[in-house]
């Protein structure tokens, strides 16, 4: 029996797609989980799998069209079996404002010169005079220029006095970018959450000696394209964590929460003009190498723009980590409808106390964001203990 294909729902608020290339043509073989089409959603260029096997009997849009979700795109059936054509939805081609160029401001002023160490006497001086003081060694302590560097300049006794040059005046324009589907989308979206979502914190600071040696040690034994990563370890451990605290595993919708079954942590990635969250599925039962090599090519698809369905939809738990750029700690926007997100900074060596003792050591700083209709601040302090003994003891995320 033919089967109609239609507009997939890619995130609980998408609306419409625009499906930008068709993979199989009219007449075409194709079988369940093969690749149909691409279309472009809010947040990637997504992959849609066929859903029947048999020949793709009709394509029923064009190229480039904009189609509510639910509406039917494609009729898969066998070669002489009688297919009824539904009415396509007519294409929404998307509107492209045009935007006039602002006039180009007026010149600015010229940049004064960077900040020298002088009394104000001094510099009073030098102003009054057009003496240079970056062109003249300080005698006063810790090289500052005091009157009587000004008074030997303008005597002769330090050389030539040199006027204060004028830099040149800078002028741009404004630039107008237009913002892309995926930061408006972005946009919308945490303005909402923002605004809707009663959001608490609750921030902890981890010993992470032991975890960074054993990640070590575990390397050593990897290929260079297997090696495991901090966040690696951090996503599975959140996972374990959950298990203890299905309440922050959940879903608020209104008058009731949702404990999901399964423990998938999305995990944010940067990709161009924006964020995109990718999904590790049933994390808690996941080995940590599963857990790296999934995330590691989820996250290379997402910067080329092209992912599948499941890699970027069902997160139950996200984890967003700016480790590597450094940050030591930050607060994230809880990704709706998700009850609570991770903030994850950089694992830092620095000076400790411990037992009365000054040492180095390895500490991390996170962040925990709580949808307080779901949950309160006692049961986020306890995750955040509980996510200590994953990362701080981190054999248990190997047995």
């Amino acid at each position: 029996m033919a089967e109609t294909i239609t507009m997939p729902k890619l995130g609980f608020d998408m609306a419409e797609g625009t499906l930008i290339r068709w993979v199989r043509n009219e007449g075409e073989n194709i079988s369940k989980g093969d690749v149909l089409a691409e279309i472009e959603t809010d947040k990637a260029t997504v992959e849609v799998e066929s859903s029947a096997s048999g020949i793709v009997r009709k394509l029923l849009v064009d190229q480039g069209a904009v189609v509510p979700i639910g509406a039917p795109i494609a009729i898969i059936g066998s070669a002489d079996e009688p297919i009824s054509e539904p009415r396509p939805q007519s294409p929404q081609p998307s509107p492209k404002a045009e935007i006039a160029p602002p006039p180009a401001p007026a010149p600015s002023p010229a940049v004064p010169a960077g900040p020298v160490k002088a009394s104000p006497l001094a510099r009073k001086m030098a102003r009054d005079s057009k003496v240079d003081l970056s062109r003249i060694q300080g005698t006063g302590p810790g090289g500052r220029i005091v009157r009587k560097d000004i008074e030997g300049a303008l005597s002769g006794a330090t050389g030539p006095l040199q006027p204060v040059p004028a830099l040149p005046a800078v002028s741009r324009a404004d630039e107008v970018i237009q913002s892309t589907r995926l930061r408006q989308a972005i946009a919308r979206r945490m303005a909402e959450s923002k605004a809707s979502v009663p959001h608490f914190y609750v921030s902890h600071e981890y010993k992470m000696d032991a975890l960074m040696a054993l990640r070590r040690q575990l390397n050593e034994y990897l290929p260079e394209d297997e090696k495991l990563s901090v966040n690696d370890f951090i996503v599975k451990a959140a996972a374990l964590a959950l298990r203890e605290f299905p309440n922050l595993n959940a879903s608020y919708g209104g008058d009731q929460v949702i404990r999901h079954g399964a423990i998938n942590v999305g995990v944010a990635v940067a990709v161009e003009n924006g964020l995109l969250t990718v999904v590790s599925r049933n994390t808690d039962g996941q080995a940590l190498r599963q857990i790296s090599a999934e995330l590691r090519r989820m996250a290379a698809g997402a910067r080329e723009g092209r992912v599948k369905t499941d890699d970027i939809e069902g997160s139950t738990f996200s984890i967003s980590n700016l480790g590597m750029y450094d940050v030591e700690n930050f607060a994230a926007i809880i990704n709706p409808p998700e009850a609570a997100i991770l903030a994850v900074g950089a694992a830092r060596e620095m000076p400790v106390a411990e037992h009365g003792e000054i040492k180095i050591g390895w500490r991390m700083k996170a962040t925990l964001s709580v949808d307080h209709r779901v949950s309160d601040g006692a049961e986020g302090a306890r995750f955040m203990q509980a996510l200590a003994r994953y990362l701080e003891e981190p054999l248990r995320l190997l047995v």
